[in-house]
């Protein structure tokens, strides 16, 4: 297993959210790396329902566990997704379902879900 804090971000592949995403990991939760599973509106493909796109990222989800030890998922949505052109109010239910598909998965993680708003800010939705 690798050494260091790991947590799991599934997250947008708009570059504009990822530095925010690890930041908030490495402050809020100590994480010295920040495992990115990167898709276009990810919480739209696994709210929806996706069977290929949800295989995916559960693969990638169950390797960042079970080999960099992540005790952390973030599921992530962020303002003016190009993969998921809906407003926030429209993505927090999205984020809410994607955080329970996440979790049916039993990887023994916390799953929580954020936001990246206008600022590029990271919200908290759900823990």
């Amino acid at each position: 297993m690798a050494t260091g804090k790991f947590i799991t971000a599934v997250n947008c592949m708009d570059g504009r959210v990822q530095e925010p995403v690890i930041m908030w990991g490495k402050i809020k939760h100590g994480a010295d790396y920040v495992d990115a599973i990167t898709e276009a509106g990810p919480i739209k493909l696994l709210a929806e329902g996706d069977e290929a796109g949800t295989d995916s990222i559960r693969m990638r989800v169950l390797i960042s566990v079970a080999k960099h030890g992540s005790e952390l998922i973030a599921v992530i949505g962020h303002h003016d997704c190009a993969g998921n052109p809906v407003p926030k109010e429209e993505q927090i239910p999205q984020i809410e379902k994607a955080m329970e598909v996440v979790k049916s998965w039993d990887t023994g993680a916390k799953v929580v879900g954020l936001y990246v708003n206008e600022l590029w800010n990271v919200e908290v939705v759900r823990e």
